[in-house]
């Protein structure tokens, strides 16, 4: 019978064995944030805690719950979309990284599903502090879609973005019953240099791409090459010791 690798289903006692191992630890992140007519408000956490899931299986790691909330900026003028303030992100992310390195773990991989720079900056600013406090603590800090957006051009335009064919394809593998039948074809008109969030003229849906061609087999092909990506950034970055 496999041991169970989430936080949550462990004893107190079982944790504290498990971390004399030297186990990787993995922080999944998400987000609350519109995805199009077509997609969950919580495409993100779903897809980083399934990728946490796949990946603890294929590298003996511990899942920790995940944060579900995040800086969302882009689509916070869509409904559904609760974006938080890198000044509020970042204390509540380093406290809980704090107390994963107080408690003794030494790997930690943050994987977030949400790929927003500034949501992005503050994750990486509250593990550095979690590391200066706790200098046995390592950690790598990423997105999943570091490694998906690495096959634009091959199996999605390479304007392909936000709830757009891959991560429609990824969504209808990993929970194709929360994809509704709509399939958006929008592309964005705003600048990147631009800091407040884009008009209805500028972004009519909160969707990068042409969704139309998405299906689970590209899903598929997707996920494997992330959890590949993600086991080879683990064994570079986190060996154990």
């Amino acid at each position: 019978m496999a041991r169970p690798h989430r936080l949550v289903d462990l004893d107190s006692r079982s944790l504290e064995a498990r971390l004399r191992e030297d186990p990787l630890l993995i922080v999944p992140v998400g987000a609350l944030e519109a995805h199009g007519p077509h997609l969950p408000l919580g495409a993100d956490q779903i897809q980083a805690e399934a990728t946490a899931e796949s990946l603890a299986e294929r590298t003996h790691a511990l899942v920790a719950p995940t944060i579900a909330y995040g800086s969302c900026s882009g689509a916070r003028n869509f409904p559904g979309t609760v974006s938080l303030q890198i000044a509020e992100l970042e204390p509540f992310a380093r406290g809980v990284f704090t107390e994963y390195g107080r408690m003794g773990v030494r790997r930690m991989l943050v994987l977030s599903g949400h790929a927003e720079p500034r949501h992005m900056a503050a994750l990486r600013e509250a593990a550095e502090a979690a590391c200066r406090a706790h200098p046995h603590l390592r950690t790598v800090v990423l997105s999943d879609y570091d490694f998906v957006y690495e096959l634009r051009g091959t199996e999605a335009p390479p304007t392909d973005g936000h709830a757009g064919m891959l991560e429609t394809s990824r969504l209808l593998l990993l929970a194709p019953d929360r994809v509704g039948p709509s399939r958006p074809n929008v592309r964005a008109q705003r600048s990147p240099f631009v800091p407040t969030p884009p008009s209805p003229s500028e972004w009519s849906e909160s969707v990068q791409g042409d969704t139309v061609p998405a299906n689970a087999e590209i899903g598929a092909r997707v996920q494997e090459h992330v959890l590949a990506r993600l086991e080879e950034t683990v064994r570079a970055l986190l060996p154990p010791r």
